[in-house]
């Protein structure tokens, strides 16, 4: 299987491709060593306006003081230097559209305890390998097509895809973007929701209070809350330059200020307080080590749900912080944002080297945040402290006991 840190990534632009060997090779990969991980596809030629924008994304992800790490507030240190040593990914692209996002996933949800279930990561990376990771070529009937034969029995997942030289790549790709997003859970009912006829009369006597329903599906949520508006548009790899030029490393929701701010996976809060790129915002970490989310520019004086701290277990769903326009400034609690919204990051991690420095992966949210959006978490507001908190409450097992 091809080693990663074999790959030569040709972007189709000297500078670019002179950048990235640059750091390649400075990781200290050897040309003609037998690989042994995932390798990724090269990147296709790209025109020659897009070439400026491509160049300043290469530097700017692998410069040693990174853009987003600055803008997630954390310290840029080089990493363990062991690391370089590893196999790991280092690079992703993601730009799986929120429409083969939605196919997959009803594909798994529809075949879950079924004979043969069919696990949406696994049909979205043969779509990548089949397509070399570009989803402008995405067709509906070559998904359907791929999930008809291994329905049929036809082949099971390991022989369809057994002379895919970067079905390894995607599925370990997009396994780390998407893991955790569909699964079990338990999620609250509202009273008289249930209905079955075989109902005992204990049963029956519980409808005027809330249950729980086991559920298999989509367990992720939006970042907004549900009936809040908010509007947004692909701005991942746009030119900042507070502080410094650089690529936005995020997805930008405009909305109202207030607005709830919902935790979209399950996961810890291991970062909470000011920076002065992102002003105030959460950073929290899934369970499995691979998602790093980022929620900036929270709201002024009250940006954090009640009670909120670092080291705090979150479940998905739940209400974390209110949309603001903080951040630009070196001192705390200043709006220096000119249009309120909320900065959504998404970081990946292969290796604990890649947490903060030089090499840290952050994907584009766009598609991911629109196939969320039909899965919004349902708020109430307490006119007393006038806080938002979820209605109905969710039990994700992932979620390790207390």
């Amino acid at each position: 299987m091809p080693n990663y840190r074999n790959l030569k990534i040709a972007l189709g632009i000297e500078a670019a491709a002179v950048a990235l060997c640059a750091v390649l090779l400075a990781s200290g990969v050897t040309p003609g060593t037998e690989p042994s991980h995932p390798q990724a596809p090269d990147r296709k030629a790209v025109s020659a306006e897009d070439s400026r924008d491509l160049e300043q994304t290469a530097a700017g992800i692998w410069k040693k003081e990174s853009a987003e790490n600055q803008d997630a507030g954390r310290n840029a240190d080089s990493g363990n230097p062991d690391s370089e040593q590893k196999d790991y990914i280092k690079w992703v692209d993601f730009d799986v559209t929120a429409e083969a996002m939605k196919r997959a996933c009803q594909y798994d949800t529809d075949t879950y305890g079924k004979e043969v279930h069919l696990d949406w990561i696994d049909l979205l990376a043969i779509l990548g390998a089949k397509y070399g990771g570009d989803f402008k070529r995405y067709r509906a009937d070559d998904l359907d097509s791929i999930a008809e034969t291994l329905l049929s029995g036809e082949s099971a997942v390991g022989d369809y895809t057994k002379d895919m030289k970067y079905f390894p790549y995607y599925r370990e790709a997009y396994g780390a973007v998407l893991g955790g997003m569909v699964g079990e859970y338990q999620l609250e009912q509202p009273p008289g929701t249930d209905s079955r006829p075989e109902k005992s009369e204990a049963e029956s006597a519980e409808e005027t209070s809330a249950h729980w329903k086991s559920c298999y599906g989509l367990k992720a949520f939006s970042p907004i809350a549900k009936g809040f508006p908010y509007s947004d548009f692909d701005d991942f790899g746009v030119a900042r330059s507070y502080g410094y030029r650089r690529s936005h490393l995020g997805h930008d929701l405009m909305g109202q200020v207030g607005t709830p701010i919902i935790s979209v996976e399950s996961g810890r809060v291991t970062a909470l307080g000011w920076n002065q790129y992102g002003g105030w915002r959460i950073g929290i970490e899934s369970f499995d080590k691979k998602r790093y989310y980022y929620y900036a520019h929270l709201r002024q004086n009250r940006p954090y749900a009640e009670g909120l701290k670092e080291g705090d277990i979150v479940q998905a769903g739940d209400v974390i912080g209110y949309m603001g326009r903080t951040g630009y400034s070196k001192k705390e609690n200043v709006n220096n944002i000119d249009e309120s919204h909320l900065h959504f990051g998404l970081q990946l991690i292969f290796d604990e080297s890649q947490r903060e420095g030089s090499g840290e992966i952050w994907v584009s949210g766009y598609e991911l945040v629109r196939f969320l959006s039909r899965n919004r978490s349902e708020v109430i507001r307490n006119d007393e402290t006038k806080e938002w908190t979820r209605i109905y409450q969710m039990h994700d097992p992932s979620v390790p006991a207390s």
